[in-house]
């Protein structure tokens, strides 16, 4: 891979695919929405460019950087938040976005097409989430997700691409959205008030962001067409551990009130990735532990 093209170059993990492209020396083309405020999350480079370009104009945008591109790595999505997550309308055009995506990279020169899928495809599962594991998404954001891998899969085969989905768990990282348990939580210390959980008893696993980018840049090298990967840490711990971590990160003397909010009447205990597949294909692995990933936000804000 010597050139790569990205969507929802703003978040997490996105930005940090973008700074593992540069260490790479791989040339990136950002497709982004002009009037974006979270632009200035895209780190400027000389191997970096960007087009502005909604998501609703992937299906007209056309080439004009007199390039052939090799990978396109899409993660821009509508409604990821809220109640949005449920607007059925709504995530269903984000299936038809992501089909866009697919000819844009036809049209692009690409010949594999990475998408970002979602834990929230498999539903009230617990436990290690494979690969394998049935996939009934109660959500609409999950049954868009679910929906938008496979239809992507086929489109790019008709087209003659390789295609690869990664089912994500929960990442934290710089330029995270705020509404994440991280990011809240340390924004909530660093005002003085007192955040309030569950018990956190729930087993939960959390990637850092720059690990993250290291997975995707590795499967846009060496990931196998038609495979769906689970993209996590591969080890999970209760959520009272990762917050007390966050807590003694910000401030050590701060409250946090653990037992303030009851478990939901669906509320998961246990979500962890098998990355076997993932390690066996690229020989990738996570670096970053939470306590030193939490200190890399806090330092960079």
């Amino acid at each position: 891979m010597k050139r790569a093209i990205l969507t929802g170059a703003t978040g997490a993990v996105g930005s940090a695919l973008i700074k593992e492209l540069i260490k790479n020396n791989i040339e990136v083309l950002v497709l982004c929405r002009e009037n974006s405020v979270r632009n200035c999350n895209i780190p400027i480079h000389p191997l970096v460019t960007k087009e502005y370009c909604d998501l609703s104009e992937l299906n007209v945008v056309t080439n004009k950087t007199g390039k052939d591109w090799d990978v396109f790595f899409h993660f821009a999505w509508l409604g990821t938040t809220g109640a949005a997550r449920n607007d059925m309308y709504l995530q269903n055009q984000n299936v038809r976005y992501a089909l866009d995506a697919v000819a844009a990279a036809k049209r692009f020169g690409c010949h594999a097409f990475i998408g970002a899928g979602s834990q929230a495809e498999y539903g009230q599962v617990e436990g290690l989430l494979t690969p394998e594991t049935p996939a009934f998404p109660e959500m609409g954001y999950g049954i868009g997700k679910l929906c938008a891998g496979q239809m992507t899969r086929e489109y790019a085969h008709q087209l003659g691409m390789k295609h690869v989905w990664v089912r994500i768990l929960s990442i934290y990282g710089p330029n995270d959205g705020i509404q994440s348990m991280v990011m809240s939580t340390i924004a909530r210390l660093k005002n003085g008030d007192v955040p309030q959980f569950t018990k956190g008893e729930q087993m939960w696993d959390y990637l850092y962001s720059g690990d993250a980018a290291e997975a995707f840049w590795l499967l846009g090298e060496k990931g196998h067409d038609g495979k769906v990967y689970v993209l996590g840490s591969g080890k999970a711990r209760p959520l009272a551990e990762y917050i007390k971590e966050i807590r003694d990160t910000v401030n050590p003397n701060a409250e946090i009130a653990l037992g303030a909010i009851p478990y939901g009447e669906k509320q998961v205990m246990h979500l962890q990735a098998d990355i076997s597949e993932l390690e066996k294909d690229t020989e990738w692995n996570p670096k970053t532990s939470f306590k030193s990933g939490i200190k890399t936000i806090v330092e960079e804000e």
